[in-house]
């Protein structure tokens, strides 16, 4: 036998195999770029909150410790950020000085738009990888990761 082949085409993951898991284990609404691989999601039903990597490591282990569990995060090494998929619960922001920290911060809501997420197939332009991958229906509340990387971030002073 030769141990220098590769597997059988039944165990290698493709695109359509991902994207498969992610709509029946994970109830993710993906769908794959015919010419590029790439793996995306409309959001909506699923919302994100992405944020610098710092920032959302604090994040990550303030859920932890609540025991939320498991997260779904996609991580950006290139660009420094994770992206947390949520239920689509955040409200929105009235207040501007909440809404100006968010953003000082580097903290974005993602509502509406594509979400893309990680593909077998490399991608030299969007390297996405899993922090913590989506395993299950289960996504924790927007607002409660919302609240917890308000609450990792320096206090404001009040005039």
């Amino acid at each position: 036998m030769n141990r220098t082949s590769s597997p059988p085409t039944a165990y290698t993951e493709t695109p359509r195999s991902r994207c498969e898991f992610y709509r029946r284990e994970c109830s993710l609404p993906t769908v794959i770029d015919p010419d590029t691989g790439r793996i995306t999601m409309k959001a909506g039903f699923v919302g994100a909150v992405m944020m610098p990597t710092e920032l959302a490591q604090r994040v990550k282990v303030a859920l932890d410790v609540r025991g939320v569990a498991p997260l779904p995060i996609i991580g950006h090494p290139r660009a420094g950020m994770w992206t947390f998929l949520v239920r689509s619960d955040i409200r929105p922001i009235g207040d501007p000085a909440v809404v100006a920290q968010l953003w000082q911060a580097r903290v974005v809501v993602i509502r509406e738009g594509d979400i893309a997420l990680p593909s077998p197939v490399p991608d030299p332009l969007m390297a996405r990888t899993w922090i913590s991958p989506a395993i299950s229906k289960f996504r924790p509340s927007g607002a409660v990761v919302l609240e917890c990387a308000r609450a990792c971030l320096p206090r404001q002073h009040t005039r």
